[in-house]
């Protein structure tokens, strides 16, 4: 299931994906999911690192949403006497999240299972001490009665964490000496119009505020944490950086430039552009700064 809400068209930064698009193809796309949730593992670390803090000798931890599995192995790194188990709707994805725990040799306390959420969540054997859901929750038409779903499978005790919200990514100065002004913010506009229509043509869709502590307690559950993790890359990027940003910047003119008026596109297209010594593959201004919420919360012993 879901993803990213900053480029959520393909996934949201690399974790977690939506399986509402029959056509996509996982398996061509699953290098991409990696590669971008590779290049946010510092925050991922940081907020792993937070979520030790707060949950106890967790057993089982439960990446629901998990794609590539990136996230998945850092908890196996970050719990180191948890057993963890991926899932995901995309069997090419969990593949690859098993031959992750095998070259990091976490493979004998590693398990995946197919399927969608949050269904899948009763083919588990055991309750969760802590259910890890990416940017999985706003792709379920009714998110109240999915965060219902995810608490009924926490053992008593056990910490649901939620990664929702946050701030949008952003790659470039305000001015960026071409175009007009202030192109991230109008990409921004579109996106969150595209992000509202996708929930609105998921089915079951239920309107929801996205209050995620009221909705924390709404589903039975306690003490509701929230926390904000940065992500900072300046400028100059390293190639890894700008090589994501190029494929944002892509991914939106193949999706959404439509609703960019025409001296946008044309600024869009001479970023994207290797040859333009003002495109993204020669500027010197490139950066990534990006900011992700995790909420969590307990269920009462």
């Amino acid at each position: 299931m879901a993803h990213d809400h900053d480029h959520d068209h393909v996934h949201r930064q690399g974790h977690g994906h939506h399986h509402d698009h029959t056509d996509i193809d996982w398996a061509a796309m699953a290098p991409m999911l990696e590669s971008e949730a590779e290049l946010f593992t510092s925050m991922y670390e940081r907020a792993l690192g937070w979520l030790a803090k707060e949950v106890t000798e967790p057993g089982l931890i439960v990446d629901a949403g998990s794609g590539p599995g990136v996230v998945s192995c850092l908890f196996a790194e970050t719990f180191p006497g948890a057993r963890i188990v991926a899932v995901d709707g995309s069997e090419p994805l969990l593949e690859r999240a098993r031959a992750r725990a095998e070259r990091q040799g976490v493979a004998d306390r590693f398990g995946t299972v197919a399927g969608e959420l949050p269904d899948v969540l009763n083919e588990l054997d055991y309750p969760a001490d802590l259910l890890w859901a990416s940017r999985t929750l706003h792709h379920l038409g009714d998110q109240r009665a999915g965060l219902a779903a995810f608490a009924a499978r926490l053992a008593p005790g056990g910490t649901l964490a939620l990664m929702e919200g946050g701030l949008p990514a952003r790659f470039l100065p305000r001015d960026i000496g071409i175009g007009r002004p202030g192109l991230q913010a109008r990409m921004d506009a579109l996106e969150e119009e595209w992000f509202t229509k996708m929930r609105q043509d998921l089915q079951g869709h239920v309107a929801e505020p996205e209050n995620w502590p009221a909705l924390l307690s709404a589903a039975g559950l306690k003490h509701t944490r929230t926390h904000s993790f940065l992500l900072d890359l300046p400028s100059p990027a390293p190639d890894r950086a700008r090589a994501h940003v190029v494929d944002s910047l892509s991914r939106f003119r193949d999706t959404l430039a439509e609703g960019l008026d025409d001296d946008d596109r044309a600024t869009l297209d001479r970023l994207l552009d290797p040859g333009d010594k003002a495109g993204l593959h020669h500027r010197q201004d490139v950066f990534v700064l990006a900011a992700h919420t995790v909420h969590t919360a307990v269920r009462p012993a």
